[in-house]
């Protein structure tokens, strides 16, 4: 499907590996000029791949991210979207919630709700100026259901959904739309740490491989008992950054087989 985003320029934060590479890889399919933000040294060798270019940034780190865009902007490049797709877990597991050392709170909102707020400060007042572009946050169903399994992402999820909405409502007079995307279970590295801090926490005899706590997980909580794929995420981001969504802004669309239905 040509959704027509040729030639137009998207900044993926958090693009050099998981669900944000696979976002930039659907953005370059569809011949828009990609643009890498990640704390990860591949980040450069990532955007080279995709004939686009990349920066080593820290989120966390306001004047580099600002900078960044300032660099962006000076080359003579407008941004036309960004996505917001870096994020961590604490790597700890809940049930119960203070299980999870409260200092390991700190960082996790730092970079998945206070990142993505430096990134909007970075980037929006431009597309604002211009009167076009979109924002897109990766949120998770996380933040929708209250999971148990990781509360400090679980809240900074919810806390990034909140962001999204307000933001959206900012930015409608200027024509910019904002919108959170919700996947749901994904094989990533995050999904697999997860599991990794749960099978920590378990006695010899109550542990489980990777692949059978996903499969118990997914029976019990998708409706179409399956996988979503980083494919499937993709899709759903570079259609929202289409005209196409002209009319979708402050919404939270949800990728995940049916795990979160809501009205």
């Amino acid at each position: 499907m040509n959704l027509e985003l040729g030639g137009q320029r998207v900044v993926v934060v958090g693009g050099a590996r998981g669900l944000g590479h696979a976002i930039a890889t659907a953005f370059a399919a569809e011949d828009a000029h990609v643009v890498l933000l990640d704390v990860s040294p591949e980040t450069l060798a990532a955007a080279d791949k995709l004939g686009g270019k990349g920066y080593v940034v820290d989120v966390t780190d306001y004047a580099s991210v600002k900078a960044t865009a300032e660099a962006i902007s000076a080359a003579g490049h407008r941004v036309d979207h960004v996505v917001f797709a870096a994020g961590i877990g604490s790597g700890q597991f809940g049930f119960p919630f203070w299980k999870v050392d409260p200092g390991a709170w700190a960082h996790v909102l730092n970079v998945n709700l206070i990142g993505a707020v430096n990134v909007a400060h970075g980037f929006a007042p431009a597309m604002a100026e211009s009167r076009r572009g979109t924002l897109l946050f990766l949120a998770s169903v996380a933040g929708q259901i209250g999971s148990q399994t990781d509360p400090p992402y679980s809240a900074s999820k919810a806390g990034l959904i909140n962001f999204t909405q307000c933001a959206a409502k900012d930015l409608a007079p200027y024509n910019v739309r904002v919108n959170a995307l919700n996947p749901g279970m994904v094989k990533t590295p995050l999904n697999r740490a997860v599991w990794q801090a749960w099978a920590d926490g378990q006695p010899r005899e109550k542990r489980m491989e990777y692949d059978d706590w996903a499969a118990e997980k997914i029976a019990k909580l998708v409706p179409m008992n399956r996988w979503q794929t980083p494919e499937d995420v993709a899709a759903m981001a570079v259609f929202l950054a289409s005209a196409r969504a002209a009319n979708i802004t402050g919404q939270t669309i949800n990728v995940d087989g049916g795990y979160v239905m809501h009205s």
